[in-house]
């Protein structure tokens, strides 16, 4: 995990569309959530919950990013099942996931295994702002909009 008042790490990527995204082309506040895969439970109800208040963050000039190791086209289909308004990053080498921490031992019904961790950073201005290493699905778009 990297540390808050830090410079976040810069990136370049492409979305679901295979438009690419560099980090520090965005001036203003950027949500940048780690998930582990498309069109599962948990990730599907995250994605959902930023887009049912996508138009609050749109109000403030905050722009979403989700990545996940998925590949573009994966992205692409999950996007469209629920019209997901936000990019989603593909990052298949998983170096900028494991840039941010967000790659690692993770356990699940009594095993461990690595894996992409749920993860949220908030980062305005290119500068680290806050990190959410415990997320909760349901409630999470709501702690950020509190936050922000």
């Amino acid at each position: 995990m990297l540390k808050i008042g830090k410079k976040a790490p810069d990136f370049e990527l492409l979305d679901q569309n295979g438009v690419m995204h560099k980090l520090s082309n965005y001036n203003k506040t950027v949500i940048l959530y780690f998930y582990p895969k498309d069109d599962t439970p948990g990730c599907t109800k995250e994605a959902c919950n930023f887009r049912d208040d996508f138009s609050k963050y749109k109000k403030q000039g905050v722009t979403i990013f989700g990545m996940s190791g998925d590949s573009i086209e994966k992205h692409k289909k999950f996007s469209e099942k629920y019209s997901l308004p936000f990019i989603l990053l593909s990052d298949p080498e998983k170096s900028t996931i494991k840039k941010y921490g967000a790659f690692g031992e993770k356990k699940f019904m009594g095993r461990s295994f690595q894996g992409i961790k749920r993860m949220t950073y908030v980062i305005k201005k290119g500068i680290i702002k806050h990190v959410f290493e415990k997320v909760k699905v349901k409630e999470h778009s709501d702690e950020i909009l509190r936050l922000i």
